[in-house]
C-alpha cells in the first residue's frame, strides 16, 4: 500500500477523530494540572486581530475557536444532514420514524432529569439542554474499539439517532440559546441567505462563492443575536447535492474535503480549548454539585432511559421491528453508548452558563460521557460472550448411493 493511501485510509477512518480527541482532552487536563496551566490559559486569551476597513475584529483565540472554526464543524453536520434527507436515512419516512421517536426520548429524558436536579435555581436552568445531544465521533469510535461485538443494524441504529441528536442540537440552539435579536441585521442576513438560493437555483458548485455569503450571513448573526454556528448550516443547506451537467455529487465531494479539517484539526483543537479541568478545584462538593449531577445523570441514565424505554414501547406495540441478529441488549447498548456527549455538550454549555460554572460542567460532562462509553462497551462485550446466539448448523446433505 502505497504512503498515500495508508494516510487517507487513516484519516478518513471514523476511529481517528475519536481518537485524537481522547488525545486531546488528556492533554488539555493535563495540562490544566502542571507548570503549564498559566501559559496555555494565557495562550486561549491572546488576543488575536484580524479584519479590513471597518470590519475589525480583536478577540481571545478561544473565541475564535467557538464561534469560527466551530462554524465549519456545524457546516459538516449540515452537510451530512441534508445529504441523508435527499437521498439517505432520512429520505424516506418509514425509515426515520424510529429513530427519531427514538432520539426524542433521548433528549427529552436527560433535559428532565437535569431539571430535576436544578429546577430550583434559576442560574443553572438554563443549562437543561447540556446532556441531550450524542457526540457521534466519540459514540463510533467506542463502536470501532468493541468491532464485532455489534450488529450492524444496531451501528445503523445508532448512527440513526446520531443524526436526529445533531438536527435536534441544531434546532436548540437556534431557539433557546440566542440573544437579542437585531432585527436590520436579520434583514441584511435574509439578503444573504437571498444569495445563497439564487447560487443553489443556478446550480453553482463554487465554494468560494456560498464562503462569501456565508461569511456575510456569519457577521450579520454575530452582531444580531443569532450565534455564528447557524450560518454553517445554513450554507450547508444551500449547497447543491446534485447537479444536472455532474455526474458525481457536489455536496459529497465538499463534504468528503471538509472532513479531515473538521476531523483531524477542528474538533481536536476545540476539545483541547474546552475540556482544561484543573482537578485542583475538584472537591467532595463539585461532585455532589446539582449541575454536576444533573450532567452526569443526565447523560449516563438520561440517555439509556429515553432512548431504550421508547424503542421497546414502539416493538412492543408493532410500530417497530429489527431483525433477529439484534436483541433488546443490542438495543440497550446503542442506548447507553448515546450518552456520550462530549462535544456538543461543552459547546451547549458554554452557550448556556456563564465561566465560573464551566469546572462543574466539564466534570459532569466527562464523568457522564465516560460512565457511558465505559457501560456500553460492557453491555456489548457481554452480549458477544454470553447471550450471543449460536451460528445454526448448515445441513448436512445425505451422500448419494453409488449405483
Amino acid at each position: 500500500m502505497k504512503f498515500r493511501e495508508w494516510l487517507e485510509k487513516i484519516i478518513y477512518n471514523e476511529m481517528t477523530s475519536g481518537v485524537l480527541m481522547i488525545a486531546a482532552m488528556i492533554a488539555s487536563i493535563w495540562c490544566a494540572n502542571n507548570e503549564f496551566r498559566q501559559t496555555v490559559y494565557s495562550f486561549w486569551h491572546t488576543q488575536l486581530f484580524v479584519g479590513v476597513h471597518d470590519i475589525k475584529f480583536s478577540r481571545p483565540l478561544e473565541w475564535w475557536v467557538n464561534d469560527v472554526l466551530m462554524v465549519f464543524f456545524f457546516l459538516q453536520v449540515g452537510l451530512e444532514l441534508k445529504r441523508e434527507m435527499r437521498e439517505g436515512f432520512l429520505s424516506d419516512i418509514k425509515q426515520i420514524f424510529v429513530p427519531a421517536i427514538a432520539a426524542a426520548g433521548g433528549i427529552i429524558c436527560p433535559a428532565l432529569i437535569y431539571l430535576a436536579f436544578n429546577y430550583h435555581s434559576e442560574q443553572y436552568i438554563n443549562g437543561w439542554a447540556i446532556p441531550t445531544a450524542t457526540d457521534i465521533a466519540f459514540a463510533v469510535c467506542i463502536l470501532m474499539l468493541v468491532g464485532g461485538a455489534i450488529p450492524k443494524a444496531a451501528k445503523v441504529f445508532l448512527l440513526a439517532i446520531a443524526i436526529f441528536d445533531d438536527l435536534g442540537a441544531i434546532l436548540i440552539i437556534a431557539l433557546f440559546y440566542n440573544k437579542g435579536v437585531s432585527v436590520d441585521l436579520l434583514g441584511y442576513a435574509s439578503l444573504a441567505c437571498i444569495g445563497l438560493y439564487l447560487l443553489n437555483r443556478m446550480q453553482f458548485t463554487n465554494f468560494s462563492l456560498y464562503l462569501f455569503f456565508g461569511a456575510a450571513l456569519w457577521y450579520c448573526f454575530l452582531n444580531g443575536g443569532i450565534h455564528t454556528t447557524m450560518a454553517g448550516v445554513v450554507v450547508a443547506m444551500a449547497y447543491p447535492m446534485r447537479v444536472n451537467i455532474k455526474k458525481y455529487s457536489p455536496l459529497e465531494r465538499l463534504s468528503r474535503k471538509l472532513k479531515p479539517w473538521v476531523d483531524i484539526i477542528i474538533l481536536p483543537v476545540f476539545a483541547f480549548a474546552s475540556t482544561g479541568l484543573y482537578l485542583g478545584n475538584i472537591t467532595a462538593e463539585t461532585f455532589t454539585h446539582t449541575l454536576t449531577l444533573g450532567i452526569i445523570f443526565g447523560l449516563f441514565l438520561g440517555k439509556q432511559i429515553g432512548i431504550f424505554t421508547t424503542t421497546w414501547l414502539m416493538i412492543k406495540s408493532g410500530l417497530a421491528k429489527f431483525p433477529d441478529t439484534v436483541s433488546r441488549l443490542d438495543l440497550y447498548g446503542v442506548a447507553s453508548v448515546a450518552g456520550i456527549g462530549f462535544t456538543m455538550a461543552l459547546f451547549v454549555g458554554k452557550l448556556s452558563l456563564p465561566e465560573g460554572m464551566q469546572s462543574e460542567i466539564r466534570l459532569g460532562i466527562l464523568c457522564g460521557s465516560g460512565l457511558s462509553a465505559l457501560w456500553g462497551a460492557l453491555v456489548f462485550q457481554l452480549q458477544h460472550h454470553f447471550f450471543k446466539k449460536p451460528e445454526p448448523e448448515p445441513e448436512v446433505l445425505p451422500e448419494p448411493e453409488v449405483v
